[in-house]
């Protein structure tokens, strides 16, 4: 029993290692066009119609820049829900930001989503008992219990998430700063948002963009 007990534990920490959550950074891009001094306002918009999540990443994001000593404002005074991007609505959205005083303007937008099937082998426990009655004859060992215990592998599915980052200066709408990141099995947007919006901050300050303090 001590050893199935053992065993079991051992298969569900395989598990959990095989689908814990990760996001990372695949890669940035700096264009041309940066400014001699890093961005001090940004204004966060999530491209999405899920409104919690949209609202959760705009405001992780928002409260990491703080954190470093950067304002950051939440699209959503200025974008409701709803909202339809024209032409007609260009000029206003635009100068409604920069009256905010935001200098520059971050977007968030989900590039793919895939799934992965992928097959996890077994693992083999061998512990043999070297010395006892039991272990010396054939039948008392095996009517005791088979030391080699096998748990047969079996198939998981992993859920990948890209997401892409963009930068824009505010005055000029031109884009200074790019970068794509990878999520796997992410367990909720709250989770997913936190350690998101800190690499998401940590790299525009890495790549200059942003000052931290």
């Amino acid at each position: 029993m001590k050893k199935r007990n053992l065993i079991f534990t051992f298969l569900i920490l395989a598990i959990a290692v095989s689908c814990s959550p990760s996001t990372k950074i695949l890669g940035s891009w700096t264009g041309p066009n940066t400014p001699s001094e890093p961005y001090s306002n940004v204004f966060v918009t999530a491209i999405t119609e899920n409104l919690v999540a949209r609202q959760t990443i705009e405001n992780d994001i928002d409260t990491y820049m703080s954190a470093k000593g950067v304002n950051a404002v939440s699209s959503f005074d200025i974008i409701p829900p709803g909202f339809k991007a024209s032409e007609e609505n260009k000029a206003a959205t635009v100068k409604a930001i920069l009256d905010g005083g935001s200098d520059a303007i971050l977007t968030i937008a989900l590039l793919d989503q895939t799934s992965e099937t992928r097959y996890v082998p077994g693992t083999t426990m061998y512990s043999p008992m070297m010395y006892g009655g039991y272990y010396g004859r054939f039948y008392g060992y095996y009517s005791y219990y088979n030391p080699v215990m096998y748990d047969p592998g079996y198939y998981a599915t992993d859920k990948n998430y890209y997401l892409e980052m963009n930068l824009y200066d505010a005055k000029s709408e031109q884009l200074v700063w790019s970068a794509q990141s990878e999520t796997t099995n992410p367990s909720s947007i709250e989770t997913f948002s936190r350690s998101f919006s800190e690499l998401v901050v940590n790299q525009l300050i890495k790549d200059g963009l942003i000052s931290g303090k």
